[in-house]
């Protein structure tokens, strides 16, 4: 048998949060307002997934919707938020930090991943927005991220499936790329085979817009995926 195709839904609700557990996924990307891509998730939503919740939960670090230069102030609140994740049983953290030229901003992603150990640390989608991905690769790994969430620029992970692909060859391990957006069941296989990756992230947005509330329907589009992901393992 293969090793084992994660996947990891974004929720921003502990019933979504718990139909995607049911549903079986293998992480919760734990957020709030997903609506514009994920903000950070309040204390109370945090700790009541955290009690119902037996799978890892990656919480979003982002003070605001917009780009992702952020000013010394925002700073200081993404590295409160860390703290307060950690002690409220975070299994890792999800942020990404650029700089006015929309490179990746390495001394301030660095510091963050070192606050954040020994937990593990996704650069999210303001990956997408660097201009030269392999210049960004690198800079990530610099960084010591573990993994990089990404559409491979492009609008969703289908039509950005040959950069992502060329992104796999490149980290060759050294980081772990983990295709995004507008991922589900009728296309995660395409995905799969297109890109060879071993850890997918979804929201589900593409065939059920937020904010979520069918969560029984949520349940269904979780679990369809993990059944198409758990035949490449056979």
């Amino acid at each position: 048998m293969k090793k084992k195709i994660l996947l990891e839904i974004s929720v921003e609700a502990l019933e979504a949060a718990a139909a995607a557990e049911r549903g079986g996924a293998d992480r919760i990307e734990l957020c709030r307002d997903l609506s514009v891509g994920g903000l950070t998730p309040d204390l109370a939503s945090l700790r009541a997934v955290r009690q119902q919740i037996q799978i890892p939960i990656f919480v979003m670090i982002r003070q605001r919707a917009g780009d992702f230069v952020y000013a010394p102030n925002e700073f200081t609140q993404m590295k409160k938020s860390i703290a307060v994740a950690e002690d409220s049983g975070a299994d890792g953290m999800v942020l990404g930090i650029l700089k006015a030229n929309r490179t990746v901003d390495i001394d301030r992603t660095r510091e963050l991943v070192e606050l954040a150990k020994p937990l593990p640390l996704t650069f999210h989608r303001a990956f997408d927005a660097c201009p030269d991905f392999s210049q960004a690769l690198d800079d990530v790994v610099r960084c010591g991220a573990s993994r990089i969430l990404t559409s491979g620029g492009s609008a969703s992970a289908l039509e950005g499936v040959d950069n992502i692909a060329m992104l796999i060859l490149m980290a060759d391990q050294r980081v772990t790329i983990v295709p995004g957006a507008g991922i589900n069941m009728r296309n995660i296989l395409q995905i799969a085979a297109a890109t060879g990756a071993r850890e997918f992230h979804s929201g589900l947005s593409s065939v059920l817009p937020h904010p979520q509330m069918n969560y029984l329907e949520f349940e269904k589009e979780v679990r369809a995926m993990a059944r198409r992901l758990a035949v490449l393992c056979e």
